[in-house]
Parts: C-alpha cells; sequence; structure tokens
C-alpha cells in the first residue's frame, strides 16, 4: 500500500501516444514526462485537443481498440502498467487509481441505486462483507457532504441534482481508498457555487487519504485552487511544467503566457486594457508545423532556430522543477508588458431600448407526475417581479445559478414564451404578450439570439453562406439573391471569418468559428437587442477571448443592447456595464458592474465571488461555501428565496427571512438590493476580493 511506498506514485517518461485510422496514424501525445509525489496535486492544463485526456486513459491503460502507446513508459509506484497483464490491471484500476468523469451520469448506472452502485466497489476490489462495505459507502457519503447520507442511498441517480451525482461519483473513486485520483474536468458541468463546494471536498478528502491527484482542466484559476503544480499542454506536447508559483508567476513558455493575456484577470477592462487573443488556430495533429507546434502563432518566433527540429524540454536555472520546451527562453524578456491592443472609446449609452416591469412567468405543472396519481395543479414560478431597463449599446449582465430563471426570461423576451403578468417593452412597443409567431418581421429581427452551444445552433446540412442568407431572407432583407449574398459576405467579414467560409459545411469549422457564423446570424437583421446566453462557455480560453472581443467590437459599431447571461462571474466583470444578479425567479440585485463587485452585496451576490476561480496569485479571496443546492422553483421556501442557505439570517431578528419576501431597497443610484439586512450591516461587509499585501 502507499505507506509503504514513497518513490513517486505515477512516473510518465517520454510518453508518445497515437491513434491509428485506415488513413494514417495520428500523434496524439509526444515526449511526454511528468511525476506525481505521494499526496500531491498535478494539474494539467489547455486547450481542447491538446492530449491532456489522452494521457489519462493511457494511465488507466484505456485508449480503446485505436490507441496505442508507441514509446515512453509509464509507472505507478514503481512498476510498469504497459507491462502488467489484464487481471493485474483490473486489480489495480478502481481500487489502487480512480478516475472521475466529466459527466457524472456516464459512471453511475441510472436502473440501480446510489448505495448498491457504492458497495459494489470494495466487495470486488477488497472482498469486504455486504455490512462493512455499507458501513464505509455510509462514511464516504457522509464526506462528500451530501445532507440525509440514508435517504441518498436508497436513492436512484435520477433523484438527485447534478452537484449531488458529481459528489457521488467522487465517493465511488474514494471508496478504495485509492493511491492516485484522476479527475478530468470534473466541474464543468456544475455551477459556479457547487464547482466551489466540490473543489473544496476534493482537496479536504485528498489530504484526509493522502491520496495523490492528477486534475485535469482548462480552468487556470481552478488549477491554482486545487494543485501543488502543473503541467500546461500545447498540440500533444508538454511545454511547460513546474510549481504553481513558478509557472503563474515566472511563466517561461510563450504560450503560458499567451494563455494568461487571453483570460479575464481583475483589472482587465474592455476598453482600457482589452484581453489578447492568441492569433491563429490550434494546428490539426497530422498538420503539426516543423520544430515548435506553437511557433506559427508566437510572438517571438525565429525563423531557422524555433523551426529547425524537435525542441526538448529543458530545466530553468534555480526552480522547483520548472522546465520549458522552448528555444529562447532565457532570451525573453518575461517582464516586459504585453503590447498594447488597441485602446477603444467607452461606447456612448444611449436611450432606454428595453424595459421590463413587474415581470412574471408562472407554469403550471399537472402534479399528478409527481405526487402519484392526484390531478392538483402545481404553479412553478420561474420568474418573479422581474424589473428593470437597459439601454442601447450597454452590455447587462445577467447572473445565477441553473434554475434561477435567466434562460426563462430570455425565452420570453424572444416571444418563445408569454409573460403571466407584467410588462416587456421595446422601443415604447408592448412585446411581453406576443408570441413570436404574431410578431412582426421588424420585432424578430430587433432581439435575436446567440445560443451556449454553437454545435447545435446551425444546420448541419446547409453551407455557412447559406445559413446566413436564409437569416436574411427571413428577415425581408435585400431586395434580390445578389444583395443578399453580397450582404452575407459583408456579415463574414464582419465576424471576421474568410469569406470563403461561405462555402463550408459547418462540420469543417471549429467551435469558435461556428459561434462567429452564430453571431453573423445574429447582426443579420440589424438586431436592437442581441441576447447572449453563455456564448463562451462551451469555447477554450483562447477562443473565448477572440470572441468576446469581437462581440464587444460589434457592440460598439452596431450600438447593440447586450443582454449576457452568464455564471462566468470573471468575463461579467470584463466586459459588462451593468449586473443582474437572479436566484430562483428573484432579481436580489442589480448595479453597475463597480458597485456590485464591491461591497455592500447581498448575501448571495458575496457567496457568487467567492466561488469564482482566480488564476492569479495575488489576489486574496474570503471564504464562503454555500451549503446545499438551489431549491426547487417547484417547492420554494417561505420569505426570502435565500434564507435556506444564507450565512446572514442570524443577523436578521424574529425569523423575518423566512416569513417574508424582503423588499427591494435602493443603496445608491441605481443599486439596489432584496435583503432584509440593515443597512449598518451591509454597509460594514468586507471584500470578499482583494490584492494581497506584498
Amino acid at each position: 500500500m502507499s505507506d509503504t511506498y514513497d518513490g513517486p506514485i505515477l512516473e510518465i517518461e517520454n510518453l508518445s501516444i497515437s491513434f491509428f485510422t485506415r488513413l494514417r496514424e495520428i500523434p496524439a501525445v509526444m515526449d511526454f514526462s511528468t511525476r506525481v509525489m505521494p499526496g500531491e496535486a498535478m494539474g494539467l492544463v489547455g486547450e481542447s485537443g491538446c492530449g491532456k485526456s489522452t494521457v489519462a486513459l493511457g494511465v488507466m491503460q484505456d485508449l480503446g481498440v485505436n490507441g496505442k502507446i508507441v514509446g515512453g513508459s509509464i509507472r505507478f509506484k514503481g512498476r510498469d502498467l504497459g507491462a502488467m497483464s489484464p487481471e493485474e490491471l483490473r486489480d489495480i484500476r478502481g481500487k489502487e487509481i480512480a478516475m472521475i468523469y466529466q459527466e457524472p451520469m456516464a459512471s453511475l448506472n441510472p436502473a440501480m441505486k446510489i448505495g448498491k452502485q457504492l458497495i459494489e466497489v470494495p466487495m470486488i476490489h477488497e472482498g469486504l462483507s455486504q455490512k462493512e462495505a455499507r458501513a464505509r459507502a455510509l462514511e464516504v457519503v457522509t464526506d462528500v457532504k451530501l445532507p440525509d447520507p440514508e435517504r441518498i442511498l436508497k436513492s436512484y441517480p435520477h433523484q438527485l441534482s447534478g452537484g449531488q451525482q458529481q459528489r457521488i461519483v467522487i465517493a465511488m473513486a474514494l471508496m478504495s481508498k485509492p493511491s492516485l485520483l484522476i479527475l478530468d474536468e470534473p466541474t464543468t458541468a456544475l455551477d459556479v457555487t457547487v464547482e466551489a463546494a466540490v473543489v473544496d471536498l476534493v482537496k479536504d478528502l485528498g489530504k484526509k487519504y493522502g491520496t495523490s491527484m492528477l486534475f485535469i482542466s482548462h480552468n487556470l484559476g481552478l488549477v491554482l485552487e486545487t494543485c501543488d503544480r502543473l503541467c500546461v499542454m500545447y498540440s500533444g506536447e508538454a511545454v511547460e511544467t513546474g510549481s504553481i508559483a513558478d509557472v503563474f508567476d515566472q511563466m517561461q513558455h510563450p504560450y503560458t503566457q499567451a494563455l494568461f493575456r487571453s483570460i479575464p484577470l481583475p483589472g482587465a477592462d474592455k476598453n482600457a486594457r482589452p484581453l489578447v487573443a492568441i492569433p491563429g488556430n490550434f494546428p490539426l495533429p497530422h498538420e503539426r508545423p516543423p520544430g515548435c507546434n506553437f511557433g506559427p502563432r508566437c510572438d517571438y518566433f525565429e525563423a531557422g532556430r524555433c523551426d529547425a527540429g524537435a525542441i526538448r524540454m529543458r530545466p530553468v536555472k534555480g526552480d522547483d522543477r520548472h522546465g520549458s520546451r522552448c528555444v529562447r527562453f532565457e532570451e525573453i524578456d518575461w517582464t516586459a508588458p504585453a503590447s498594447a491592443a488597441t485602446i477603444q472609446e467607452k461606447g456612448e449609452i444611449g436611450e432606454v431600448v428595453l424595459k421590463m416591469d413587474d415581470l412574471r412567468k408562472y407554469y403550471e405543472v399537472s402534479a399528478s407526475a409527481l405526487f402519484g396519481g392526484s390531478d392538483r395543479r402545481k404553479v412553478v414560478k420561474a420568474n418573479e417581479t422581474l424589473s428593470f431597463e437597459a439601454r442601447e449599446s450597454e452590455t447587462l449582465a445577467i447572473v445565477g445559478e441553473s434554475g434561477c430563471g435567466k434562460s426563462t426570461f430570455a425565452k420570453v423576451l424572444m416571444g418563445l414564451e408569454t409573460a403571466t403578468s407584467g410588462e416587456i417593452t421595446l422601443d415604447d412597443r408592448p412585446i411581453g404578450n406576443v408570441p413570436i409567431e404574431q410578431r412582426d418581421t421588424g420585432t424578430v429581427s430587433s432581439v435575436q439570439m446567440v445560443f451556449q452551444n454553437p454545435f447545435d445552433t446551425l444546420n448541419p446540412s446547409m453551407t455557412v453562406g447559406r445559413q446566413i442568407i436564409r437569416a436574411l431572407e427571413v428577415f425581408g432583407i435585400g431586395s434580390s439573391e445578389a444583395d443578399r449574398r453580397q450582404r452575407m459576405l459583408e456579415l463574414l467579414d464582419l465576424v471576421k471569418l474568410p469569406r470563403a467560409f461561405a462555402g463550408r459545411m459547418p462540420r469543417q469549422l471549429s467551435g469558435g468559428q461556428k459561434q462567429r457564423v452564430g453571431i453573423a446570424r445574429a447582426f443579420a437583421g440589424g438586431a436592437r437587442i442581441v441576447v447572449a446566453d453563455e456564448p463562451v462557455s462551451a469555447l477554450d480560453v483562447s477562443v473565448q477571448a477572440a470572441v468576446t472581443d469581437l462581440l464587444m467590437e460589434i457592440q460598439r459599431t452596431e450600438k447593440t443592447t447586450l443582454l449576457f447571461i452568464s455564471h462566468d462571474l470573471s468575463i461579467v466583470r470584463y466586459l459588462s456595464d451593468r449586473v443582474m444578479v437572479m436566484y430562483l425567479g428573484h432579481v436580489v440585485e442589480i448595479g453597475t458592474t463597480e458597485q456590485v463587485f464591491a461591497p455592500p452585496y447581498h448575501p448571495y451576490t458575496e457567496a457568487l465571488l467567492s466561488a469564482v476561480p482566480i488564476a492569479d496569485t495575488s489576489i486574496v479571496k474570503k471564504h464562503i461555501v454555500l451549503e446545499g443546492d438551489i431549491p426547487s422553483a417547484m417547492n420554494p421556501p417561505s420569505g426570502c428565496p435565500f434564507q435556506t442557505r444564507c450565512r446572514w439570517k442570524s443577523e436578521v431578528p424574529g425569523n423575518l427571512c423566512e416569513k417574508e419576501v424582503p423588499p427591494m431597497v435602493s443603496l445608491a443610484s441605481g443599486h439596489d438590493i432584496k435583503c432584509h439586512l440593515e443597512r449598518a450591516i451591509l454597509e460594514g461587509m468586507e471584500p470578499v476580493i482583494s490584492q494581497a499585501a506584498d
């Protein structure tokens, strides 16, 4: 067991993995080396397609029929995994090495109760009796902080929320107290508050069980919070590795530097200090350039040196096992500021374009499906008394956890649903009760949407050009086919796609390129309001910067009002002018970005800010973890919707929070909070995010 072994738990040396198709060998990972010591957490960071998950599957010896290790070795506690028999591997998998995947439901059997799935693990791997295994299951479910463990063990997976399912998957991985835990993007599908709780949990359990971890993520902030060391990957190779402090504060590879410049850290400003997107595109595995894979996109590229031949990882002097795969890292001035991106004029915010007044959206649900045969009706209050206004050229961010009513309100605005009561006015015309099929063309083209997943919103059997022309036809733009074709080419210019893309099919485009087509289509009819529903959350970090900047640029020229729905508060802070925080159908706080990101906060906003992972070692965050999940809109709590999770509730006398919905209180011009706390308590709150003293 691990207590008798004190060498590296995992040692990967010069690993190369290829996938074989009928046409060719596709190298997925090349010359990859890393070591994970006992109790150490190693982060593996990079964009999609860089080979992170392939490394993890290599460690699990689970590369499928086409995948093959073509060079190097993977040793676990000194033993070569590649030389083990299937029986030996079966003994190690699940017991000594466990893996947690991105999508919890992929790891759970929907037809089996949770308890049964958990007790299988130690019964198979350790030969425990059913009684002992059940006691272990109860202990681990308690460890992962799930409420009422006995009830959870008797539940089926579909009866749990996404966050609870992911905790069960973590519990399952820990059942046999493995020496190595591999986590592949374990929190991508979770809300930011749930993510914070799960990350906390993983760190605590790692310490409790002495487990070493390989944590795969594209989120640098998350890696900073969970790991001791990290390895940055690009196009199949490790390009930089070292301790968190070395890589974050003393980076020695151009790709690492470019990654950090493309993420919105505190202090980034869409006008004065815009993000710098990485130019060009990620190379396909069979089209990698000679020499350095990052060469064609690198600011420091030198012909004849950077493309002369294979580049090896070299140690950085004086640092803790810090290495860089760059021939020029000793010559580059890493302290030089980024060559200034173009500073933009702040867009002039104009007249009110959209006004919502006391909007409510209720759904009636038949209770028979929920309560076994009774034919009562149950009302789900998806939106409660929503009131706000949005102006020309303004970006209003709408933030909150899933289930808070963000998307419902977007559907009512788009006309896909009609309001239960209240008013929506667009340019002084009421549209809240006009379904989309009854809206005139002008209204439909005025309110458009950019969706979260670019893969689902394009017709796979239609060329890019045809899809944009189709939108122009629907909006009645252009007097002839030639007119519309010309406008389509101009729209491709607007979203910075080559005109040649007009003839391409969606499958020939990357995720970021597809999202640009979605944006071109949204702006085809001269939209006044664009609802961007998590438009960059499915994209890689470097692509996010480019798409975000593109939205900003189009907004400046077209004077569009942007309603930006997101749970990523870093991007919200970077690009929004005002922020509206929603919880369980209610607006709990609204104000300018500066007002919402500085105290006084609504207690829920305070918890949201604390949950955001920030990739900056100089930032100190107050630690607030929300207990429990967001309540169901089908059965909301009495009084204040947030009272079941609020850490300030005891400051309000007489159980008022449980009895009455708080009034909206104005703290400053344009800054409103829905809370029972006294003004003096709100104003005495400390900042959640602050700069560390040197």
